[in-house]
């Protein structure tokens, strides 16, 4: 799953947190990946990647684009932290993993709150726009 950014290493960082996810190993020679971004020439496509640890979930990489992000997201990801849980325990599991994120950049955008006939879940938006579910 490729996203467009501005800062493919700031974003990449937040979703391994939001995730769990890790960035690979630093190309040898280089102490850290942004020294080995700033090895590249300027016109250079400047990427990041991060990945499940397990291997099950899907690889991210995120790669400089210079437009900003314009109007909403046509795909986004559902991030499941309440497999099983219904009603109050389920909110509130949802509230605190919004709070975790919030302080991470993230910011809250709606709360839908179960109906009857669908669960709780909440929309954010990570550190560039992009927008993503708490399910």
């Amino acid at each position: 799953m490729t996203f467009d950014c501005a800062e493919p290493a700031r974003l990449a960082a937040f979703w391994c947190e939001v995730l769990g996810y890790v960035v690979p190993a630093v190309p040898e020679g280089f102490a850290t990946w942004e020294e080995y971004h700033h090895s590249l020439p300027p016109e250079d496509e400047v990427y990041f990647a991060c990945a499940d640890p397990s291997g099950v979930g899907p690889r991210l990489l995120f790669q400089r684009v210079p437009e900003g992000k314009v109007v909403k997201n046509r795909v986004h990801l559902d991030v499941r932290v309440c497999a099983g849980l219904v009603g109050d325990e389920r909110l509130a599991t949802l509230e605190a993993e919004c709070a975790r994120l919030m302080a991470l950049g993230a910011k809250h955008v709606l709360t839908q709150r179960a109906d009857g006939v669908n669960e709780s879940c909440i929309t954010m938006q990570d550190i560039e726009g992009n927008e993503f579910c708490l399910d």
